[in-house]
């Protein structure tokens, strides 16, 4: 199934399998965005059960040729960030990816994953340049599947993993570190309700 959520300028949290919740773009109008939240809906109601309860390890090389591994993080919230540096929506989340990054030290990591076909040391720079703190890994423009969460339909693409390693949440489209904060912090008291 392809998400649509990259093209209609609404974003779409998968989570749990069970919630919906919509980024809008607000440039779109009103109407527009109504019928888009119906399709999205009924995009969703085809999504398989499994569609984000499997949780997958994945190991690549960062900027300094170390391997990193998803299970490396584990007892920590993970967002993992699927960008390339040609990607306007992708620079336009870097620097609440940061922010995300630095204000959660210790609870949670930003791991982001560069998909396109650029030498390190471009890359190197690049991060340099954008006041990048967060690990960056390196994948290639069409990355194995043992290299991805789930499907990367569009730059950039966001999974979400619990300290426990379950993804919980998939976004297509720029993030907030507020509405990363806002969703942690509500799954946990749903956590803590369902005890």
């Amino acid at each position: 199934m392809r998400n649509l959520s990259a093209l209609s300028g609404v974003s779409l949290w998968i989570v749990d399998n069970r919630f919906v919740l919509f980024m809008l773009n607000k440039y779109l109008p009103k109407t527009l965005l109504r019928r888009l939240i119906l399709v999205s809906l009924a995009c969703y109601a085809t999504l398989p059960a499994t569609a984000l309860s499997d949780t997958r390890d994945f190991t690549l090389p960062d900027l300094n040729g170390e391997t990193r591994s998803l299970s490396d993080y584990r007892g920590q919230w993970v967002l993992v960030n699927y960008w390339a540096t040609w990607c306007p929506p992708c620079l336009e989340e870097l620097p609440e990816l940061e922010v995300f990054h630095t204000g959660s030290e210790g609870r949670a990591v930003v791991l982001g994953v560069n998909m396109e076909s650029i030498s390190t040391d471009r890359l190197s720079s690049f991060v340099e340049q954008q006041f990048l703190s967060y690990p960056v890994l390196l994948a290639s423009e069409r990355p194995k599947k043992d290299q991805l969460l789930g499907p990367v339909d569009g730059l950039p693409t966001s999974y979400l993993v619990t300290p426990e390693g379950k993804v919980v949440a998939r976004q297509v489209g720029p993030i907030t570190a507020k509405a990363i904060d806002d969703f942690i912090v509500r799954y946990e008291a749903k956590d803590k309700g369902d005890r």
